[in-house]
């Protein structure tokens, strides 16, 4: 699991710029805060401001996420005043949490936008809670929000936009369901509601004071999941990188949270660690997390051992809230969305492979390095979607082998792509007469495994190995290994009980 999350694949460094870019963005608007004259609770209020705005803000394009962290304080400040309004009102105070709850994630059916601005209307609601504000807390809380905002924009878009020296990936939605309670965002946005109904329920009987915790764990839950298998494997890794989280507290936060200077700098890479790791492992964020919320406690005077023990229980119902809900609330099930999204990562590899035989031959408007990040990010999603059945409890054997095998194949389909790319890239490489060919049976072959009837299919690739290429063009050696790959994932996606590969 530390490999995994410290030493696994980061093409173009992206996840290093992200988290790099994160602490000082995040630095910069506490710093800012402190400048101002606010509060500490302001200035927490800000930083947790710019960590989502830096998070959540995953726009396709370098002016839609300006536009979307415009749009944060258009939705975060009314449901801030709100949840200050009715904080006195226990009764309105849930029923609006659950309200926000509901529509935090409903907010996904609009893409990127959508569920930044429904995390960032929830994460306003909860820090409500968590800083206990009141409305006369609300002008400096305003103000620290739009300062916070303002400079972690200045870092992302100003001093630090390397996105517009990368190829920003399309962004990587859901996919796309029927209307009503056919659409996955509606059932999902159902499930929340109730699931966090449970958590709140609970969590209250367990306290009075920290129950919002357990309606949190209920929301960050559901966050990035479609599936009731993910839902389930997402609640097992967040209380387990809580429960972790928890034993690093007690040998870190509780002897040195009076230490302003160490506590800061164990907040700031506490940040790094969330950003880091959270495309590769979620338990791993979810310790982050767990120690700088932590600390933060810490800061605020009011952290001890009972405290990091209930929120371990807090997180635990919280997740079983969740867990709960996507089993027996309108269900989605693991292997339609599995096979939504082996589909998309195939086509991709497809995009991806004309794009630089396109480049190969001399096409300017051809970028091959995008897709390649595209296909990075769909992967990411194929791996959430498989994780319950390579899950170690998992006790189908079969299934979990045939998902191993296809994730195996499709990260050699994605190496190979890379290089493709990567020599595409190069000036120097000249264009053989066999590409095309090589080309026209990758395409092929992606069209057979997604788009063909389920029945026995010849999916053009017999000539593979009497066409391997011995001394060629290095752009022929991964087309033909890409074209092995696509040959095997025949096998596993066709058998029963299999992980179908149509969209």
């Amino acid at each position: 699991m530390l490999k995994r999350a410290f030493v696994a694949h980061d093409p173009g460094r992206v996840r290093l710029r992200f988290a790099s870019r994160a602490v000082l963005g995040i630095g910069l608007a506490v710093i800012l805060c402190g400048a101002a004259g606010h509060s500490l609770t302001a200035a927490i209020t800000g930083g947790l401001a710019a960590l989502l705005a830096l998070f959540t803000v995953t726009d396709p394009t370098v002016r839609g996420q300006a536009i979307t962290t415009a749009l944060l304080p258009v939705v975060g400040l009314p449901v801030l005043t709100l949840a200050a309004a009715l904080h006195d009102v226990p009764v309105a105070r849930d029923l609006a949490f659950l309200g926000v709850v509901g529509a935090g994630v409903y907010a996904r059916r609009w893409g990127p936008r959508g569920h930044a601005l429904g995390v960032f209307g929830f994460m306003a609601y909860f820090s409500a809670q968590f800083l206990h504000t009141v409305p006369g807390q609300l002008p400096e809380l305003y103000a620290a929000v739009l300062l916070s905002l303002a400079a972690s924009s200045v870092m992302r878009f100003g001093v630090w936009c390397y996105e517009r020296r990368l190829a920003v990936p399309a962004a990587v939605a859901l996919p796309a369901g029927a209307a009503g309670l056919g659409r996955i965002t509606t059932r999902q946005a159902v499930q929340a509601t109730l699931g966090a109904g449970f958590a709140l329920a609970v969590g209250q009987v367990l306290s009075d004071q920290r129950w919002y915790w357990a309606v949190g764990a209920t929301w960050w839950v559901f966050v990035a999941t479609t599936s009731r298998g993910e839902t389930a494997v997402r609640g097992f890794r967040r209380f387990l990188g809580t429960v972790l989280g928890i034993g690093l507290g007690f040998a870190v936060a509780v002897p040195l949270h009076h230490e302003p200077v160490v506590a800061a700098v164990v907040v700031a890479v506490s940040v790094f660690g969330i950003f880091y790791t959270a495309a590769v492992s979620y338990t791993w964020m979810m310790l982050a997390v767990t120690v700088m919320a932590s600390m933060l406690y810490g800061l605020l005077g009011v952290l001890d051992a009972g405290l990091l023990v209930l929120r371990v229980t807090e997180t635990a119902v919280g997740a079983l809230g969740a867990v709960l809900a996507v089993l027996f609330v309108l269900p989605v099930t693991t292997h339609s969305v599995t096979e939504a999204w082996v589909g998309r990562a195939l086509r991709c590899v497809h995009t991806c492979t004309a794009e630089a035989a396109a480049r190969l031959t001399g096409s300017e408007d051809a970028d091959p390095a995008r897709r390649v990040v595209e296909l990075e990010a769909i992967l990411g999603r194929v791996r959430l979607s498989l994780a319950p059945l390579v899950h170690p409890l998992n006790p189908m054997k079969a299934r979990k082998r045939r998902a191993r095998h296809v994730l195996a194949l499709l990260d050699d389909c994605a190496r190979e792509v890379r290089g493709l790319a990567s020599v595409a890239a190069d000036p120097e490489a000249s264009h053989d007469i066999r590409l095309a060919a090589a080309c026209w049976r990758v395409e092929t072959a992606v069209e057979a495994l997604t788009d063909a009837p389920a029945v026995e299919r010849d999916l053009g690739l017999d000539s593979v190995t009497a066409a391997e290429p011995t001394g060629v063009e290095p752009v022929l050696v991964h087309l033909h290994a890409l074209e092995r790959a696509l040959l095997e994932l025949a096998v596993p996606l066709r058998r029963p009980g299999r992980i179908p590969a149509g969209a």
